[in-house]
């Protein structure tokens, strides 16, 4: 009885950290959808709703919604999946904010801490981006580094759940391997958000080749100018059509390096005793990913497939976390 009242601690932040990687994975979902639906500036205020807690409902709450934000006609459709959206992202926050309280209450018990700490860091700063993702209209640098700021969120409280389970360590060997598959997926995800930010998924409207070209004309210096001012609405983007095909061939020449890097990754793992059933699976979500690729581009970009993708994305994310995870075992909590 002494024994698991010792360890309740350890398993509450244990089951805590699950729920709350998959909490986290709900709001990058949400978030991809909320995007594909043209949604972002659904609601014109923060954190509120045209002045609201809720999406107006009646129809007089809607027409003073209007009268308050006449720059931003209210539709109910756009609205309720930013705010649903929202309503998860604070969700996540709250639970955060109890798996630190929890972590600096047992932090006697050799509980990690500067992870959980770390955590509600990154939960404030992604509430702020939140907030300048709406303040500053869409503007692709904020709108990127709040999805990366997702994908971090989420990977570590995957991390945290995977340093209070016991698992078996992975050869030493694969270690710098893992490192290089982890930075090309967390490059491609940026590149991923820099398409979808700037309205580039559909500059190239086929597949294997863009426009008819296997080298189209591009202009990656605008496409890639990471410095442009700020505008006064990014719905929809900004940018010609020169410079979005050079941010989607981007995209497609970073895909190719995944494919690479993590396919040898997960072959190598499948090979081995201790890595089979890991290296499957990362084979597995590499093809569903392909494939979900190139189905945005043959079929127009349908939004169950294009969340589909990011989905499956963030699952590609969380894989490549566990090897490294697993190659860099030490016992130690920190």
């Amino acid at each position: 009885m002494v024994e698991r009242s010792a360890n309740a601690p350890k398993t509450w932040l244990r089951r805590g950290a699950a729920v709350g990687a998959a909490l986290a994975f709900v709001v990058v979902v949400l978030g991809a959808y909320t995007r594909l639906m043209d949604a972002g500036l659904g609601c014109p205020d923060w954190p509120g709703c045209y002045g609201y807690l809720s999406v107006p409902g009646a129809q007089a709450n809607a027409a003073t919604a209007e009268a308050r934000f006449p720059h931003a006609p209210f539709e109910a459709r756009k609205a309720w999946p930013e705010m649903v959206h929202r309503y998860f992202a604070g969700s996540l926050g709250v639970l955060i904010v109890g798996l630190a309280v929890l972590a600096i209450r047992g932090r006697r018990e050799a509980m990690p801490l500067k992870l959980p700490l770390a955590l509600v860091g990154l939960v404030v700063l992604q509430a702020a981006f939140g907030m300048w993702t709406v303040t500053l209209k869409l503007w692709p640098q904020v709108v990127t580094t709040h999805l990366l700021g997702g994908f971090a969120t989420l990977s570590l409280l995957w991390l945290l759940y995977l340093r209070s389970s016991p698992l078996p360590s992975l050869a030493a060997r694969l270690r710098p391997h893992a490192v290089f598959a982890l930075i090309a997926v967390i490059a491609q995800v940026a590149l991923g958000g820099w398409t979808t930010s700037n309205y580039a998924a559909l500059a190239c409207p086929d597949f294997p080749t863009c426009q008819g070209h296997w080298w189209p004309q591009m202009d990656a210096s605008s496409g890639f100018d990471f410095l442009q001012d700020i505008g006064p609405n990014y719905l929809g983007g900004l940018l010609d059509n020169a410079a979005r095909v050079a941010i989607h061939m981007g995209h497609r020449i970073g895909a190719l390096l995944v494919i690479f890097v993590v396919g040898s990754l997960a072959i190598r793992l499948a090979a081995s005793r201790d890595g089979r059933t890991l290296g499957l699976l990362l084979l597995a979500l590499l093809i569903a990913q392909i494939c979900l690729g190139i189905a945005n581009v043959e079929f127009t970009l349908p939004p169950p497939v294009a969340t589909a993708h990011n989905a499956t994305g963030a699952l590609l994310l969380l894989g490549v976390v566990t090897v490294n995870y697993r190659t860099f075992r030490s016992g130690a909590p920190r």
